[in-house]
């Protein structure tokens, strides 16, 4: 890997693709099929996916027009989320899900022959918080030389305190302003976590990553070469749809394989290089992560929708239909929908998710 040392905007502007097609199960019961986690207002007054596309505003000397790509099912929820705009995303619409991996094939394949092989893509969650749209921003432009010079680029999250939820990227030798990738490394336990805090070597894998289109399709044929094949197919034989987007060829794209682009690609791929991002960085992925982003009163108490607390303290509580009053409760998740409602201790967030199998397990499908 060569030394990066310049700075500065690309040679044509990066193209987001902001993938929206993921369920956020750990927030149920306000997170379902119909109506995902990014299509909700968790911590304000937008939606995640919305906050995610208003992000790439921030620097449109670096950013271009974004495309998310989103499950079919939720398309009119998702335009719904820009009607107004003078130039809303175009839409890449997925008959099912396929997992990251074929999402960044489709992307890849697409933008090439839309806008040219060399173009940059920079493949990002819909469903993050980012607090500071201008250091996500300075973090993507220090990893644009080395992806335009061919370097697969990851954004590591530097970690604020020993996660056992999220997998690590072990940092190499420093290029210019980015790192080498020594390895991506599996969610650790609490003792491992926390040595990978006090080493000061690792960093989160963020879900994002900047890479040109020709290059990603070059990895993909290489290494995952069944699912490229199924979502070049896919793009194909798809049909374009109204905003310049375009839906996949259902068929096409449910013969590809289900893999993650992490597995699939970048824990293999040859040139693989770190940008650290320092920018306020959450995944939103539990209720309690949802407190912690949100605006607390004097108690600690997080609350939407129509609420009452009487010495509450270290509480989330939300309601989407019936008042729901919480007296003398201590660190507290309470969440209310007009036909679900979720009571946990928010130290035990991470248990939504067993939650949501024991429903589909009792085939409760009207629940999920």
């Amino acid at each position: 890997m060569a030394d990066f040392v310049a700075r500065g905007s690309p040679a044509a502007p990066i193209t987001p693709v902001v993938m929206s097609g993921g369920a956020g199960s750990r927030l149920w019961p306000v997170s379902r099929a119909a109506k995902p986690k990014q299509l909700h207002a968790l911590t304000g007054d937008r939606t995640l996916l919305r906050r995610t596309v208003d992000r790439f505003a921030h620097a449109p000397d670096l950013f271009g027009a974004p495309i998310v790509v989103c499950g079919a099912a939720h398309e009119a929820l998702v335009r719904a989320q820009f009607a107004g705009d003078p130039e809303p995303p175009r839409l890449i619409l997925e008959p099912v899900g396929r997992n990251t991996a074929a999402c960044a094939a489709v992307a890849a394949y697409w933008v090439a022959g839309s806008e040219g092989p060399d173009r940059l893509i920079l493949l990002a969650p819909a469903d993050h918080l980012v607090a500071s749209p201008r250091a996500f921003a300075e973090a993507v432009r220090r990893a644009v030389p080395a992806a335009e010079a061919g370097d697969l680029v990851s954004l590591g999250v530097r970690p604020t305190h020993p996660e056992t939820g999220y997998g690590y990227i072990r940092l190499g030798e420093p290029r210019g302003e980015v790192f080498e990738a020594a390895r991506f490394v599996e969610k650790p336990d609490r003792e491992t976590a926390e040595r990978y805090l006090a080493h000061g070597g690792y960093l989160w894998n963020g879900g994002y990553f900047l890479f040109r289109a020709d290059r990603m399709i070059l990895e993909m044929e290489r290494l995952a070469p069944e699912i490229f094949a199924r979502a070049r197919e896919a793009v194909d034989r798809g049909r374009p749809i109204d905003g310049g987007g375009l839906a996949l060829d259902p068929a096409a794209f449910a013969a590809a394989p289900s893999d993650s682009i992490d597995y699939a690609v970048m824990e293999k791929a040859g040139r693989i290089a770190v940008a650290p991002l320092d920018a306020g960085w959450s995944d939103v992925g539990s209720w309690s992560s949802v407190w912690e982003n949100a605006r607390r009163d004097e108690g600690g108490n997080a609350v939407v929708g129509d609420v009452l607390t009487i010495d509450a303290h270290g509480c989330f509580i939300r309601s989407e239909g019936p008042m729901v009053a919480v007296a003398g409760a201590r660190d507290l998740i309470v969440v209310a929908t007009p036909d679900a409602v979720l009571v946990a201790p928010r130290q035990e967030a991470q248990k939504v998710k067993d939650i949501v199998a024991r429903l589909l397990a009792m085939k409760r499908v009207e629940l999920l």
